[in-house]
């Protein structure tokens, strides 16, 4: 167990790996940056952030500066340790997560990735966090760590993303009160999607996994696999995005996570049919920054409703940037792990593991929530 505010990030030079250290720096909390590639890590530490800013350079006096608002105050804090670490390599792993107080996994795929990292935490006794979208990769957690994580007291939170984290964290504020529901839909306004290399290797792996042409659904308290082509219909988004097509059955790791505490037999996702098309285009560019921190000009509108019998409840959230936006639920739910504001112990998703209703609140200026009763 390492010092309260340290936190290990696992691919910390990726393109969200850089959101989530540039968002623990603005938290107070130190990162540890790891990863396989040395050069990349400390063109991270001396280099540029997610927006291209300097995060760390010379100052004044040939002392070391973090970020151009730092330099423009005449703060300066020594730049993160380095550490350079495979998935293939345990020991290297060790390593990295010495002194650490919990360890936030960023690294794709995490059919790879997951299994050994989280191995690591356990023997360091440290909580491990991902922002693994990838259904299968989430599906392994949950069923190979549950019974050792819960034994040994640990705190494992797999898809702590904006794909099944917040739908999770959604979805459950909205139950409310419901110890049960029939169906909860989650259906996704996204303006665009330019998917980073990270997403498409991930959404590869998947599609390997299962086989290709082979879909998922949740229907009837389980997971489906199905061979035909998912449905088109109308979503009526509230405004101001308002009724838009969207791919029906466009599955994400929200199945996984809804599930695994919440008694609802048909957890349904949806994905406008643009954004859809953006990411199967293998020519769509990756995202570009437009503002000083980074982010995209991608917006998103995530519509959550959940039905029980004639009643019907709603959680909207809305925002930029869907990569920027994992970033403040990841580095939320480890400083809640950190601070003991938990509700469970194991493996457990967001809403199982933190109170929705104020987590979600928590997440404001980055995401704003509504919620409908």
């Amino acid at each position: 167990m390492g010092t309260d505010r340290t936190v290990a990030v696992f691919g910390a030079y990726g393109h969200t790996g850089r959101f989530v250290v540039a968002e623990l720096r603005a938290r107070g909390l130190r990162a540890v940056l790891v990863g396989r590639d040395p050069d990349k890590l400390k063109a991270l530490a001396y280099g540029t952030g997610p927006s291209g800013t300097t995060v760390y350079g010379t100052g004044p006096s040939g002392t070391t500066a973090y970020g151009t608002e730092e330099r423009a105050t005449g703060t300066y804090t020594t730049p993160p340790d380095v550490r350079t670490a495979s998935a293939h390599d345990p020991a290297s792993i060790d390593r990295a997560l010495t002194g650490a107080a919990a360890v936030i996994n960023c690294a794709g795929p995490f059919a790879t990735t997951a299994a050994p990292v989280i191995e690591a935490a356990l023997r360091a006794g440290i909580p491990y966090v991902d922002v693994a979208a990838e259904i299968e990769a989430n599906l392994d957690t949950f069923a190979h760590y549950a019974e050792r994580a819960r034994e040994s007291g640990a705190s494992i939170v797999p898809a702590m993303a904006f794909f099944g984290g917040l739908g999770d964290l959604l979805a459950t504020a909205a139950m409310g009160d419901w110890a049960t529901a029939d169906e909860a839909h989650i259906a996704y306004g996204l303006s665009s999607w330019h998917p980073t290399a990270g997403t498409r290797t991930a959404g590869a792996v998947s599609r390997e996994r299962r086989g290709h042409g082979r879909r998922i659904r949740y229907t009837g308290g389980r997971l489906e696999h199905r061979d035909d082509a998912p449905p088109t219909l109308e979503w009526r988004f509230p405004e101001p995005l308002g009724p838009r097509t969207v791919i029906g059955e466009f599955t994400m790791a929200d199945v996984v996570t809804v599930p695994s505490h919440l008694t609802v037999p048909e957890v349904r996702t949806y994905m406008t049919a643009e954004a859809a098309r953006d990411l199967a285009a293998p020519d769509t560019p990756a995202p570009a920054a437009v503002d000083e921190r980074g982010r995209s000009d991608q917006t998103f509108l995530v519509d959550v409703v959940v039905r029980s019998g004639g009643a019907e409840r709603r959680a909207v959230a809305r925002g930029q940037d869907i990569y920027a936006a994992t970033a403040p639920l990841v580095v939320e739910a480890v400083e809640r792990v950190l601070t003991g504001r938990t509700r469970a112990v194991g493996v457990a998703s967001a809403g199982k593991m933190f109170d929705a209703p104020d987590f979600l609140r928590a997440l404001s200026p980055h995401i704003t929530v509504e919620l409908f009763s």
